[in-house]
């Protein structure tokens, strides 16, 4: 029996796929199939041959995501899959879930199509306490900036950021900044197949009067074991996405990969910050199964 073949989607500027991933392709091979690595944006590759593809570190989709989305229709066996890439690649989808009863941090949306002024943007900032100004489609922390209302400059750099990013044709959203970030860090959950893998705590990126740049970030993590508690997240979390799921397509729908990321309330609950179904760092060196886990996830896909 021929191997199953694997490919890894990638971007031009990560040929080798995020950096702890370095040892996927072998974890592949050693579990019997036919794994390589691809470029998404590469006019050479042959999609209809390539197997099961594997969507991983393109981090350069929300620089043009009509062409990624197009893209992504084309495959034929992809994961995660076309739709998913699509609501997932705009944090839209963060209303969507929030209307289905998912605690959410409190937004501010501002679409570029209303045409605002410096002016009518401002007023739609936070009056006290500090915020943070992202694009509602952006690949891990990039074109992310935190300020102070207590600032007169930072103010005037976040009205900045955000006519900037509105002239370039891209919604905006203005979220407060959790204080709780920078006591308990954000904890990501890992799911594989639907099953909880490992869990990280992060500690937080953001400084005020800070705008990340469109290079990576790494994240500060460690391993963290979730308590019964956060598993019981976990879970409330999952059963609204696929609730959303099935609204959308009429059916339920694995992923092969799914990344949450949360922070306490400070009132013994959570919110979410980002559902990460596209470009999601995995964090599978964080324990020593996790990247077993993510070849057996893959395995059971191909073999299928």
């Amino acid at each position: 029996m021929s191997k199953p073949k694997v490919t890894l989607a990638t971007a031009a500027s990560m040929p080798n796929l995020y950096p702890d991933e370095n040892g996927l392709l072998d974890a592949l091979a050693e579990r019997g199939m036919d794994p390589q690595i691809k470029v998404w944006t590469d006019p050479d590759v042959d999609w209809e041959a390539a197997g099961m593809v594997v969507v991983r570190s393109v981090v350069d989709y929300a620089r043009d995501r009509k062409k990624f989305l197009a893209w992504a229709r084309t495959v034929p066996r992809l994961l995660n899959s076309a739709d998913v890439l699509t609501w997932n690649s705009d944090k839209h989808y963060l209303q969507e879930l929030a209307s289905r009863g998912l605690p959410t941090i409190q937004t501010t949306w501002i679409q570029a199509s209303k045409n605002y002024e410096k002016r009518q943007v401002h007023a739609r900032f936070p009056a006290f306490g500090d915020f943070v100004v992202k694009p509602t489609v952006s690949s891990g922390v990039r074109d992310i900036g935190r300020y102070s209302t207590l600032d007169l400059s930072q103010r005037q750099a976040a009205i900045g950021q955000a006519m900037g990013l509105l002239a370039e044709g891209r919604d905006v959203m203005v979220q407060r900044y959790r204080e709780e970030i920078d006591v308990h860090g954000e904890m990501s959950l890992v799911f594989f197949n639907g099953l909880l893998s490992h869990a990280v705590q992060k500690k937080a990126l953001l400084h005020p009067s800070e705008v990340t740049d469109r290079s990576i970030r790494e994240a500060v993590t460690e391993a963290h074991i979730p308590t019964e508690q956060e598993l019981m997240w976990g879970e409330q979390i999952r059963a609204v996405i696929h609730d959303y799921v099935r609204s959308r397509i009429g059916r339920d729908e694995q992923f092969l990969y799914n990344r949450v990321d949360v922070v306490p309330d400070g009132e013994g609950s959570f919110l979410v910050m980002e559902i990460a179904l596209v470009d999601a760092d995995l964090y599978v060196d964080a324990t020593p199964e996790a990247m077993g886990n993510f070849a057996d996830a893959i395995g059971m896909r191909a073999f299928w």
